[in-house]
């Protein structure tokens, strides 16, 4: 006896239940922001506001432009060298056992640990965000693509030995189809975190001239503008969403999409 498919989602409910959600956060903080009468924290129409004013002011999309720019060239040189570097240590043994060990030493080191060494490399310059947020993405995506290479199910390597096919065929043609929906969930993971370092990042190493959301959130908290803090949290969540929701576009693409239809 088979298993009944469960039923696809309308498009139109996916997209209300969000919304509703969202309509009613809002309404729950207006509420609660009107009902303690704080004189810091801000109303979602103030937030608008000081989104309108930087926007007036031109700076609005040069932050924003500046972390994205950060972020995406050091998630790509993560992801050029994390992937092939992982799939070399999950496929060749003593590529692993020589490297895994470091690998594994200053994996639990958090990003914001390099921050005074960052500082002393590489001064106030671009360098130094873009190196913390390098070693944010690298890790996670090299160790996805070596744990991939091992999760590979034997009948595929078996079969791929029963039609003869040399080395470099099978990874090709077996070994990096295979691997791919592991990879993407570690380049998601990994692009998360990239975006949450940029901000931490921002607020200390960053050169006042380059800005970024991160030196907004720091910058206006000094001055007291609290509506721009939650201004700078508001659009730091908002693009976040839509990388993470871009970077699944991956997902729909043949070589990908048959491994999450057989799960």
């Amino acid at each position: 006896m088979s298993l009944a498919q469960p039923r696809s989602t309308p498009t139109w409910l996916a997209l209300l239940l969000p919304l509703t959600v969202a309509v009613i956060f809002i309404g729950i903080w207006h509420v609660a922001v009107s009902w303690t009468q704080s004189l810091i924290f801000p109303r979602p129409w103030e937030v608008v506001e000081g989104m309108l004013e930087l926007a007036t002011k031109g700076v609005l999309h040069k932050y924003i432009i500046s972390s994205l720019f950060r972020v995406l060239w050091s998630f790509a040189i993560a992801a050029l060298l994390g992937v092939p570097f992982g799939l070399l240590l999950g496929w060749w043994r003593p590529a692993n056992l020589a490297f895994n060990p470091i690998l594994q030493l200053l994996r639990p080191i958090s990003p914001i640990a390099w921050i005074p060494l960052s500082i002393l490399w590489f001064g106030l310059s671009e360098a130094a965000p873009m190196f913390l947020i390098f070693l944010s993405s690298f890790f996670p995506i090299t160790l996805s693509s070596m744990a991939a290479v091992r999760n590979i199910q034997p009948v595929y390597l078996r079969a791929a030995s029963n039609f003869g096919l040399g080395r470099f065929r099978l990874f090709t043609a077996v070994i990096l189809p295979a691997t791919l929906p592991q990879i993407l969930t570690g380049l998601r993971i990994a692009l998360g975190i990239a975006w949450l370092v940029v901000v931490a990042a921002e607020m200390v190493v960053v050169n006042p001239k380059a800005g970024g959301l991160g030196y907004l959130i720091n910058d206006s908290r000094s001055a007291g503008r609290y509506d721009l803090v939650v201004a700078g949290m508001v659009l730091i969540g908002v693009i976040g969403l839509i990388l993470d929701l871009l970077i699944r576009q991956l997902e729909k693409f043949d070589e990908v999409r048959w491994a999450y239809a057989t799960q």
